[in-house]
């Protein structure tokens, strides 16, 4: 695991906005733990890089759960702020994530379409029977199948982005994710890893000024929960789409 309190990878960066990588554990933005946040972590380097004699300006405009990975954009201007976060309400934004889930798809791909609750009940989002709640929406593609283990690798593209969407969406239909310890089944083999086996592996938007599209793509090195196979599996596709 990266260390809690070092400046997070820094992939992309410009006057507008920079994308950085998440590793699991740490959180997108303060809440109720001391532990140091994306935002904060990113905001001191700003400061400390270009020499700011006071607090620098960094937009959240988007979050990952906190044991999950993977590629997020900020902000460094309000007006990069409120045109990102428009773009993500519009839903101009592509975010695909990898995922292992226990149990075995029957099909290549799926789409999962629900209504998620607004507040956690028991601790969790749970999907609503009676149309109540938030609309939630998602696609999958199978990329690889483990029968012995009885797990699988899922590429999932989040078409709506809502609170633990993935999480409460995979389990709620028989496919928790491994090493998930809210949703999951928590069993030894849930156990034997250290963190959720999720993993925000491409994130594509139009750039705040200029609309220029930014494509992002990255393998699940950074999670430990992910196998080299896993990251094999995923540099294999990524080329197939570069071709």
């Amino acid at each position: 695991m990266q260390d809690s309190y070092a400046t997070p990878p820094i992939l992309f960066e410009d006057n507008h906005l920079l994308v950085a990588v998440k590793a699991p554990g740490i959180p997108s933005q303060s809440g109720r733990t001391a532990i140091p946040d994306m935002l904060e972590l990113l905001k001191r380097d700003l400061v400390i890089r270009y020499k700011k004699p006071g607090d620098a300006y960094l937009g959240l405009v988007h979050r990952l759960d906190q044991p999950v990975s993977g590629l997020m954009v900020f902000a460094k201007t309000s007006k990069a702020a409120s045109r990102l976060s428009q773009a993500f309400r519009s839903r101009d934004v592509e975010r695909q994530y990898l995922a292992i889930v226990r149990g075995l798809p029957d099909s290549e791909a799926g789409r999962m379409q629900d209504y998620l609750s607004r507040k956690e009940i028991d601790g969790r989002v749970r999907i609503l029977s009676d149309g109540e709640g938030y609309q939630a929406e998602l696609t999958w593609r199978l990329l690889s199948r483990d029968r012995g283990r009885g797990e699988a690798l899922l590429l999932i593209d989040l078409i709506t982005g809502r609170r633990h969407q993935i999480r409460a969406q995979l389990a709620g239909h028989g496919m928790p994710l491994l090493g998930d310890r809210r949703y999951g089944l928590m069993d030894d083999r849930d156990r034997q890893v250290p963190t959720v086996a999720l993993h925000a592996c491409v994130l594509s938007f139009p750039h705040p000024v200029g609309g220029k599209l930014m494509t992002f793509r990255l393998g699940p090195a950074i999670n430990p929960s992910f196998s080299e196979d896993d990251l094999r599996i995923f540099e294999s596709f990524n080329h197939q789409l570069s071709d």
